[in-house]
Parts: C-alpha cells; structure tokens; sequence
C-alpha cells in the first residue's frame, strides 16, 4: 500500500505493509516538515521522481529515519516534485515523468529477455 503526503510542489510516496495509525501519520508529517497526508489513492499531474526499479540513496535513509523513529513496516519512501512542463529535459537513467502517481508508482513489471 502507497500513501501519499504532499506539500506545495512535493510529493512523499511512502510504501507500507500494512495501514499506518494516526500516530505515524503524525510521525510522518513532521518528518516531511508539515506535508499534509493526501487521502486519495491517486494524485493527478505530471510529476518527476526516480525510476521505480532504483531504490534512491534518499529512501534507504529515510526508511531508516522512520525505523529510528519507531514506526514499523515502511518499506521505501520516494520523493517527488510536481511540473507543468512534461518536456522537460532529465537524465533517463535516474529520473522519470510520472503522468499521475498512483499505487503502482513503485511496480517493477519487467520480465527478462531470454538468452539467444
């Protein structure tokens, strides 16, 4: 499950395992410096954030704040920043154009080639 927190231009994309309570949810917002828990489980908009295959040095340190902070079962947190400009310029081997985040942001769906 993806929950998504969200300031003016950035979103936070927490992966759990299970349902956060209240009292992570309010863990969580002061860890994201007051972004507001989004209850929807889609956020329209064009936004730029890491590839989902690659896990960010960002969300390794992050997840490991929240472990510190006792709050269980986080699996990855990503950042991402809102654009109006789908054409702008990044490098594909880290960044992305997500067109809506939704709760599959982070689905690896790739099946390998087979070996010729």
């Amino acid at each position: 499950m993806i929950q998504f927190f969200q300031d003016s231009f950035t979103v936070y994309a927490v992966e759990t395992k299970q349902k956060l309570s209240v009292k992570n949810i309010k863990k969580l917002i002061w860890l994201f410096a007051g972004a507001k828990i989004i209850k929807q489980k889609r956020i329209k908009g064009f936004f730029i954030g890491p590839r989902k295959e690659i896990i960010t040095p960002w969300s390794t340190n992050a997840v490991e704040i929240t472990q510190n902070m006792n709050i269980k079962g986080i699996v990855r947190i990503e950042k991402f920043t809102e654009t109006l400009n789908k054409n702008i310029s990044l490098d594909p081997m880290l960044l992305v154009i997500y067109n809506d985040l939704k709760q599959d942001c982070f689905k690896v769906d790739i099946k390998p080639e087979p070996i010729i």
